[in-house]
């Protein structure tokens, strides 16, 4: 009997160890990835400054991170590449979306866990997810279509003639549009998480249900509601595809002028993605090197603010 509990010991225990190792071989390949990714994109990023590039000469990096022009001759025979203005302009209007995205995204959330019956929730939560799968290029359609000739018309009654709509507000409005799903989905599970003793206990003082809401539910939940807008403020970021339908192209110069063209990072990797080999498309992956740079510094800086305002804090 006790050999017999024993082999089965082993055995379980022989399993378990097999199982380990090949989560762990699992976890180590996917983790792997993130090298791989950098180390391509670095290698040929890298590739503008040490180079004579065809003739053009290297690219001076220093002008190139801190210029306000991204000049590009009449047949691209140019080495004058800066994206100075364009890493501004990216954070300019990420987070302008960001201030548009959060409190529709944070309301709606609470709106759906704590306030529409659950009924109605479901129904809201399934369109949330809906427009969570949206593939970015309808995002981008949508904004042509519809946001451009709007914005034209609206920049209009500013007196300001905008390029066909093209702004930084039409870019702002559709990365708002594209990220209040992710804010929603994340911040609705941190409220939903709330412990419910903090709700009753908040209208067992006396505070009413809206009360309770704005001042209990969702300063306990404000650590989840934040990580929303980190993961907001990253889908943002990494957005090419729909921006560029009606960003402008901004070549030179920086504007904050809501009605003016812009550039970022990311739609001025995929607009110069024609070529194949050369100048021009080997500095579209330095721009890819600023632009992991930009979105590590900018994680970094959000999380530090998450854990400085992070955990329950009720008054």
């Amino acid at each position: 009997m006790q050999n017999a509990i024993k082999k089965k010991f082993q055995k379980n225990a022989l399993v378990d160890m097999t199982v380990h190792q090949i989560l762990k071989g699992l976890a180590i390949i996917s983790a792997s990835f993130i090298f791989v990714i950098a180390g391509v994109i670095f290698a040929k990023g890298i590739t503008p400054f040490i180079t004579d590039n065809g003739g053009l000469g290297a690219v001076p990096f220093i002008p190139f991170l801190t210029g306000n022009t991204w000049l590009i001759g009449p047949t691209f025979q140019s080495n004058l590449y800066s994206v100075g203005f364009i890493i501004i302009q990216t954070i300019y209007v990420v987070f302008l979306s960001l201030f548009i995205s959060f409190p529709i995204g944070v309301l709606t959330a609470l709106f759906i866990a704590k306030i529409a019956p659950k009924r109605i929730a479901e129904i809201f939560r399934t369109i949330i997810e809906m427009l969570a799968s949206i593939p970015s290029i309808i995002y981008g359609l949508f904004g042509a279509i519809v946001i451009l000739p709007f914005i034209y018309d609206f920049s209009a009654l500013f007196g300001f003639q905008s390029k066909g709509g093209n702004s930084v507000l039409s870019a702002v409005i559709i990365l708002a549009l594209m990220t209040i799903p992710t804010i929603t989905t994340v911040a609705e599970v941190a409220i939903r998480s709330v412990d419910s003793t903090l709700i009753h206990g908040s209208l067992a003082l006396g505070a009413s249900p809206t009360q309770t809401y704005f001042k209990v539910v969702l300063a306990a939940a404000k650590s989840g509601i934040f990580t929303g807008a980190i993961l907001g403020v990253g889908r943002a970021l990494g957005e090419a595809t729909a921006v560029s339908l009606v960003a402008g192209g901004r070549r030179s110069g920086l504007s904050f002028n809501i009605f003016d063209t812009t550039s970022t990072l990311t739609t001025t990797m995929l607009e110069g993605m024609k070529e194949s080999a050369g100048l021009d498309y080997n500095i579209r992956f330095s721009v890819g090197i600023i632009l992991m740079a930009v979105i590590l510094i900018t994680n970094f800086i959000l999380n530090t603010i998450k854990k400085k305002v992070g955990g329950i804090d009720v008054k």
